[in-house]
């Protein structure tokens, strides 16, 4: 990068009371911890991830003796790991600095000794999938070359699968006779097809594909030794539901389950049920449904977002809760019905936030549902955030967000938007970007600016928009194509540069480009440069801060030097934050002066510091 490019201010406070500077920080600093999975023949050894550190980590847990071991410690830290089914060994991806690049290691799970490769005859890569049995292991690595699957037992590691296209190892059966991967030899990653496979020779022993559109995502095979049903999500009906396949008989039973919204699931560990997440409008609840009745159960847990849920051998259910206004746990409900906290992080517990409300607005290709959270001083009109979420297949929801509470602190008003391409709306609205990407989902953006505004509830004059990863390239695309509704643009880890992007990025979501943009920058130029943020610079107006980190195989970094010399070319207000990490970073530290430098740029630019 040749170009010098202005820096943000890093403020020392954002707030002049103490209590209340402390109070955001701390939400950031707390301890928390993820849903501790465990060990499927020694459910007493643990492993989660945790920032008790300062920096996101993995974790050891002997649930027996109630001790706790910080595992990894890595500059940037460690998202990805998982325990061999004996409890023996913890897994996790070695990569560099963020760059998600890297090979699997291995170490006891007491410690003891440091990590060694655990598959050295698998090339590095992205990674695509593990399922690790007692006597077979399989794994995916993504390259630029596309997809190979490869599986190591008795010492001997061979590669049973290799495309360009994208695929992933998906499910290894309980006696590891079955291996589910999914695939889009179709040339849709975005709507995958399963196939099953014989570990032993890898031959084909079903297939299954529902056609364009209509993706299958195999979830897990029943708990129980000799069983070849496989529990798979299937979206035939415009929504995300689910069938048992029989893969050996080739049968399947789509389960009826009455419930709006969209449906995941996971087995109890008899095999005889299972145990159903339903996500609607924002909000989570579980359910028992007993397969041989079709009989549904609701399990009682707190309103709010369910962020993850597993039944354990003795029949309890363990999940992770949150919802806006209050922090999160993990917590367990017995089969005797009493709900209870799971484990409590060291320290004090996270202060809490403002609750939300909903908005269901008018828009171009149906109705949007926005959430909506007000400062504590609500007076109307406000300074308003409007906070995009990334994906873009995801959504926001009635879950804790230190980040949205920090704002509200601040006196800003936050609405995000579960624009067109959100999940958890049916398949139609998640596809409606389609061909269109960007474009489509800031015509929902904009109808819920108008209502915002209309309702008097946001000041037209003082309207922020903000996102990170697709919510970035949101946000950079908005500044260009509708200058007039924006007074200041944050755009994190953004796509800036189309083109430069899917030539950089990883071949993961070059293949979901292509799906999603109905082909590659040499094949449909046109979608790409009408799609792209970098077509529009020329027409930002409002001040714009953009972070990125130099890892970043996601949204790479040179597609966004590309952004910012074409700012800097024509004297735009700007500024830029570079920092060492990949798609994010995971140091606390880290992510508190990103926020602080984020919030402080948008009070100077509305004039209220």
């Amino acid at each position: 990068m040749n170009t010098q490019h202005p820096s943000p201010r890093v403020p020392e406070a954002l707030f002049g009371e103490p209590e209340l500077e402390a109070r955001w920080r701390a939400r950031f600093s707390a301890a928390r911890v993820s849903l501790p999975e465990w060990a499927l023949d020694a459910p007493h050894a643990r492993l989660y991830v945790s920032n008790a550190s300062g920096v996101w980590e993995l974790y050891a847990w002997d649930q027996a003796t109630d001790t706790h071991r910080q595992v990894t410690d890595r500059p940037n830290g460690t998202l990805h790991g998982t325990l061999s089914p004996d409890g023996a060994w913890i897994w996790w991806f070695n990569d560099t600095d963020g760059d998600e690049f890297g090979t699997w290691v291995r170490e006891p799970f007491g410690g003891g000794a440091k990590p060694v490769p655990a598959l050295p005859d698998v090339p590095a890569g992205y990674p695509a999938g593990l399922e690790i049995g007692h006597r077979l292991v399989a794994v995916g690595v993504s390259t630029d070359d596309g997809s190979a699957l490869y599986a190591h037992r008795d010492g001997r590691t061979e590669r049973f699968y290799a495309n360009e296209n994208d695929a992933e190892v998906a499910a290894l059966s309980r006696d590891e006779r079955l291996l589910a991967i999914g695939h889009s030899e179709h040339g849709d990653s975005r709507h995958p097809a399963l196939r099953v496979l014989s570990s032993d020779g890898f031959d084909v022993v079903a297939e299954k594909w529902d056609g364009e559109g209509k993706g299958l995502t195999a979830l897990a095979f029943s708990p129980r030794k000799g069983d070849p049903r496989l529990l798979v999500q299937h979206e035939r009906r415009d929504r995300e539901e689910l069938l048992v396949w029989d893969v050996e008989a080739d049968t399947e039973t789509e389960l009826d389950i009455d419930l709006p919204g969209e449906l995941v699931g996971d087995w109890y560990p008899d095999g005889e049920a299972l145990l159903i997440a339903q996500f609607d409008k924002g909000r989570s609840k579980l359910y028992r449904y007993e397969l041989a009745t079709a009989t549904l159960t609701p399990l009682d847990t707190p309103p709010g977002w369910i962020g993850g849920a597993g039944a354990r051998p003795d029949g309890a259910v363990e999940y992770t809760w949150s919802n806006a206004a209050e922090p999160p746990l993990v917590r367990v409900r017995e089969p005797g019905g009493e709900d209870r906290v799971l484990i409590t992080p060291p320290g004090e517990r996270a202060p809490g936030s403002r609750p939300l409300t909903d908005a269901f607005v008018d828009g171009p290709g149906g109705q949007v549902h926005a959430l909506v959270s007000t400062p504590e001083n609500d007076t109307r009109p406000a300074p308003t955030v409007f906070l995009l979420h990334g994906g873009p297949h995801s959504a926001d929801e009635d879950r804790f967000s230190a980040y949205r509470a920090v704002w509200v602190d601040a006196g800003f008003t936050v609405i995000e938007v579960n624009y067109r391409g959100s999940t958890g709306y049916g398949s139609a609205w998640r596809d409606a970007i389609e061909g269109r990407p960007g474009l489509t989902e800031l015509e929902d953006v904009a109808a819920v600016h108008d209502w915002a505004v209309s309702q008097g509830l946001a000041d037209p004059d003082k309207c922020v928009v903000t996102g990170a990863s697709w919510g970035g390239y949101l946000t950079l695309l908005a500044l260009g194509t509708q200058p007039d509704r924006w007074a200041a643009g944050i755009a994190g880890v953004p796509v800036a540069d189309y083109v430069t992007a899917y030539a950089d990025e990883m071949e993961q979501l070059r293949a979901f480009d292509r799906a999603l943009f109905g082909g590659s920058p040499s094949e449909v130029p046109d979608v790409y440069e009408r799609c792209s943020p970098i077509t529009y610079v020329d027409e930002v107006r409002a001040p714009v801060l953009i972070l990125a980190g130099d890892n970043d195989p996601r949204c790479p970094i040179r597609q966004i030097e590309n952004y910012l010399d074409r700012l800097a070319a024509r004297g735009a207000d700007y500024e830029f934050y570079r920092y060492d990490a990949g798609h994010g970073s995971l140091v606390v530290a880290e992510t508190i002066k990103q926020v602080a430098i984020e919030v402080h740029f948008a009070q100077r630019v509305l004039g209220l510091v």
